[in-house]
């Protein structure tokens, strides 16, 4: 792994992992993790999108497969009556390396890791083709995307 400033040894620093950034919690923002219950995620999406007409469903590194997964089944579910919207990200996280002996010292270090951000909405046939152009906020603003020119 490298560090700021240069690669690190385990044996003398020990690697402590920062949580990632995140958005100010709205009612309607699930956060996939995966070591939470497939089934109770589903449910709390499920009740949210009865509620609401509208879920987004973010998932970070390991738990993109999940959110995937996650936002698959209720569209599943709504039998045609639910529709998705994707936009994918990149996160920066920041790890500490922590000296294990008293000479070291304290370093940090970071590195990008994938996201999705997915808008689960129930879609109505008047204002279906507008509602395909809005677009998902991402969790993070730290490196958006960038646009190719030609």
């Amino acid at each position: 792994m490298q560090a700021a400033g240069g690669s690190f040894d385990e044996e003398e620093y020990s690697l402590r992992k920062r949580l990632p950034p995140r958005l100010p919690l709205r009612a309607n923002d699930v956060y996939v993790s995966e070591r939470t219950h497939f089934k109770a995620q589903e449910s709390k999406c499920q009740r949210l999108l009865d509620s609401g007409n509208e879920v987004i469903i973010h998932g970070l590194g390991k738990a993109v497969n999940r959110a995937i997964n996650l936002a698959l089944q209720l569209q599943a579910k709504g039998t045609g009556t639910v529709q998705l919207a994707v936009q994918t990200s990149s996160v920066e996280l920041t790890d500490d390396l922590i000296p294990e002996t008293d000479d070291g010292e304290a370093r940090t270090s970071s590195r990008n890791n994938s996201a999705v951000h997915i808008r689960v909405f129930r879609s109505s046939d008047k204002n279906k083709g507008d509602e395909k152009q809005q677009k998902v906020e991402p969790m993070d603003q730290v490196n958006p995307p960038t646009s190719l020119k030609s």
